[in-house]
């Protein structure tokens, strides 16, 4: 077969340029693939950044691209972009190809995560291996990176791009072709089982060099003293990659974690980027200070340049990003878990002989994903608006602090009804992770007291924390955590050297390993101290501080389900009384009332899940907290109690102030929780309130006109017929009596000194003949009627009677009641 004649490498783009608008996407896919096989890196190299644009986007988000995080299984392209960004696919080949005749390929440093490129602009090396070796000096603003490492950060960068959802399109994250490619880039370099498959292109030239070591002339310093890449131990003294091909694997797998790691997680406060960096950075960061300012010719700085204390990044993750970082955390777990029982159990002497894939196993947790996590978390549960949507947080935080739910382990399965234990061997996680657990459960409980638990959603958040915390054994884990790290100072004096790296502390896990530390309490002051300073207050998960908290969490809860309770026992009063025979006039006619038997079926169903996600909760708690269950059911008891005495339409608490009644921190608790409101109801003349959609508008003014005709005309007999102490003075006071009565016995918001006061007259209203209701009852009472054979003027009577007669029934019913 004749070789392809080659082409001018300009010319072959435009071609494919021409080509990307005018051909649909299954052609141009396929000359894609044929190009790739067929032309040389050579004349690919210059075609491969303007395809990488043309799939994932621009990195300003102009440029839209293939649209992957809108991409759903349904649409036509699906199968067509999959098969081609296959780990195994045409585009992968591409890289590779490149890959192996080590072209680079420029990035600006602007798009970096903000805390990153500060740091560069500092004059400090960030904490990341991804970027040592990458900066071009003197610096020109731009970070090259090798074609993988190129493909990669278009692909994480994708997710944080802001992109809006076409029109009419509902999407869901976990069916796009994003979400898909990731688990499938994930599963594929960081395997579970077996080992990641090699690059097609396995020559002398698709070898990946250690990094060149950092000249002494850069500005740059701190972290450049450490080794930074897992490799370092496998390929430092030898010739060639090849001589250990189990190398070659690791390095496309450390690269997709990095690069994913730094692009989803990096996005904090530079006070907080400061604070997680290694000791040697901070050393270095002072002593380069300390030189500028020595010197007696200090250019200014750029403006807008920023500090390391002062800088702080705008950023809100969405939804979308923090179920793909959930993604990230529960295959990293399950990947983790994947290392071989024996690897697991060996001694320090053993880990040197393992395969670099079990090494990284051993470590990516702790080392990739910890630090970052933590603060991302951290981050959401501060600055997450207050409804359900958190729920994509939360799952994160739980499937992070529940790494043994991904071991693949079914055997043995809980009895129904209860908990599984978690196995001791997770006692060193929990340690490692404690603030994982504590502080972040602090920051639970902050938001927690502040959201409607009346809300089913938030409710079955809080069950949902509740019931991974009474996991048998859990609690006993981070109390014996909490209490390794309380120990005294003084028992770490004759421990091991102070030398270890924590995973805060960056540097190489398989360049030089570390000693092992086998201190438990070293480890854990390590984990706090690294991602909280050595300053940190500590505040104890079962301390008294926070114990107090949670009683208060529990009153909430407490007041919430009472709540609910009552909202569904009248939805289903409502419902009872929701039948055919309200249409005829027998059910309530109040005007204000807004709520229909619809809704309040609905209300009624999710209170009932409220009212079971916060019965499990209070259980839990009491579980995880050793809370006295006898005073606590006797506290809701009387809280019960103090409700109904107070009724349940009392208003908010509130103190006075200069303008009148001001809500109260208390107050606003009771309303977001449902427990008492202000009653909004319309409060000026009955006959001129807005138009209601269920009257005739027609009527309403025309009967308006008609009862003003009437009461202008016979004013003063209707007030004097109210006069009357006997029976036609009652009948005239129940239908001729102003809105006065009613509204004197409302209860009223404090804003109701302002309004006008009612109308004392007595006066006539026709305004219920324009309701649908009313009209539709009267034409089925008709129909009733002429079946009987009555004519229309009998009928009209007869209605009338029967009316004046039903009204007085209740008028007398209504006074009996009130005498006794």
């Amino acid at each position: 077969m004749a070789a392809p004649v080659l082409q001018q490498p300009n010319y072959l783009l435009a071609n494919l340029k021409a080509d990307w608008t005018a051909k649909p996407l299954f052609q141009r896919c396929q000359e894609l693939a044929k190009v790739i096989d067929d032309y040389p890196a050579k004349e690919l190299h210059p075609i491969f950044p303007w395809l990488v644009e043309s799939i994932f986007g621009s990195l300003d988000g102009v440029i839209v691209g293939w649209n992957l995080r809108f991409l759903q299984t349904r649409m036509n392209e699906y199968a067509i972009v999959m098969s081609f960004l296959d780990p195994s696919g045409p585009m992968m080949k591409l890289v590779y190809k490149l890959q192996a005749e080590e072209y680079k390929y420029e990035i600006p440093i602007s798009y970096l995560p903000g805390p990153v490129k500060a740091s560069i602009h500092e004059g400090v090396l960030p904490d990341c291996p991804l970027f040592h070796n990458k900066l071009q000096f003197p610096m020109s603003g731009m970070l090259s990176l090798n074609p993988f490492e190129y493909y990669m950060f278009n692909f994480a960068y994708c997710l944080i791009t802001p992109k809006n959802c076409p029109p009419g399109l509902h999407v869901s994250s976990s069916d796009t072709a994003y979400f898909v490619l990731v688990d499938t880039y994930l599963k594929y370099f960081l395997p579970t089982e077996g080992s990641v498959p090699p690059s097609p292109f396995s020559d002398t030239r698709g070898t990946v060099s250690p990094p060149a070591p950092r000249s002494p002339g850069v500005p740059y310093l701190g972290y450049g003293v450490h080794s930074s890449s897992l490799l370092k131990r496998h390929i430092s003294h030898q010739p060639s990659v090849n001589a250990d091909p189990s190398a070659q694997e690791i390095w496309r797998s450390e690269t997709l974690l990095q690069m994913f790691a730094e692009m989803w997680l990096h996005h904090y406060s530079l006070e907080m980027y400061q604070k997680l960096q290694s000791p040697q950075v901070k050393l270095a960061l002072l002593q380069y200070r300390l030189n500028m300012s020595s010197m007696l010719c200090q250019p200014p700085a750029p403006p807008g340049s920023g500090t390391l204390q002062t800088y702080q990044e705008p950023f809100s993750p969405s939804e979308e990003h923090v179920l793909v970082v959930r993604l990230l955390v529960k295959h990293l777990h399950a990947f983790s878990n994947s290392l071989k029982p024996e690897q697991i159990s060996s001694s320090p002497s053993a880990h040197s002989q393992a395969s670099p894939l079990e090494e990284f196993k051993r470590v990516v947790v702790q080392r990739f994903v910890q630090q970052k996590l933590y603060v991302f978390l951290q981050h959401c549960f501060g600055h997450w608006p207050l409804d359900a949507s958190f729920r994509a947080v939360l799952e994160t935080w739980l499937s992070y602090i529940q790494p043994w739910r991904y071991t693949g382990d079914k055997s043995n399965p809980p009895a129904d009804g209860q908990t599984r234990n978690v196995p001791e061997k997770w006692a060193s996680f929990v340690q490692e992770n404690l603030l994982m657990y504590t502080k972040l459960f602090q920051g639970f409980l902050n938001r927690a007291v502040r959201t409607d638990l009346v809300n089913a959603k938030n409710a079955l958040m809080v069950f949902r924390v509740a019931k991974v915390f009474a996991q048998p054994n859990l609690a006993e884990m981070i109390q014996k955590g909490e209490q390794l790290f309380l120990e005294p100072e003084h028992v770490l004096h004759h421990r091991q050297p102070r030398g270890f790296l924590t995973p805060a502390h960056g540097g190489s896990f398989l360049s030089s390993r570390q000693p092992m530390v086998t201190d438990a309490v070293f480890k854990v002051k390590s984990h706090v101290y690294g991602l909280e300073g050595q300053d940190c207050q500590y505040k104890q998960m079962f301390g008294s501080e926070l114990r107090g908290a949670v009683l208060k969490l529990v009153q909430i809860i407490g007041q919430a389900r009472q709540t609910a309770k009552r909202i569904s026992d009248q939805s289903a009063e409502v419902a009872a009384n929701s039948s055919f025979l309200s249409w005829f006039g027998m059910g309530s006619s109040d005007l204000n009332n807004t709520y229909t038997g619809g809704e309040m079926d609905d209300m009624g169903e999710c209170s009932k899940k409220t009212h079971e996600f916060l019965d499990k909760a209070l259980d839990y708690f009491c579980q995880i907290f050793r809370l006295n269950a006898g005073q606590l059911s006797q506290m809701m008891e009387n809280f019960a109690l103090i409700q109904d005495d107070m009724g349940s339409r009392q208003m908010p608490d509130c103190i006075q102030g200069e303008n009148g009644p001001v809500l109260t921190d208390l107050g606003r608790m009771q309303i977001i929780n449902g427990l008492r409101r202000f009653e909004i109801e319309y409060q000026g003349d009955p006959e001129l309130q807005p138009i209601r959609s269920y009257e005739n508008g027609f009527l309403v003014r025309l009967l308006f006109q008609l009862s003003s005709f009437i009461n202008e005309r016979l004013g003063d007999r209707m007030v004097a017929l109210c006069a009357r102490q006997d029976v036609l003075g009652r009948v005239g006071r129940h239908f001729l009596t102003g809105p006065s009565v009613a509204n004197d016995r409302r209860r009223k918001s404090p804003v109701t000194h302002r309004t006008a006061q009612p109308l004392q007259r007595p006066r006539l209203s026709l305004r219920v003949l324009a309701s649908y209701r009313t009209l539709l009852t009267i034409l089925l009472l008709y129909l009733v009627l002429a079946l009987m054979s009555f004519g229309l003027l009998s009928s009209t009577g007869l209605i009338l009677i029967a009316s004046l007669l039903y009204e007085l029934l209740l008028n007398m019913l209504a006074d009996k009641l009130k005498s006794q």
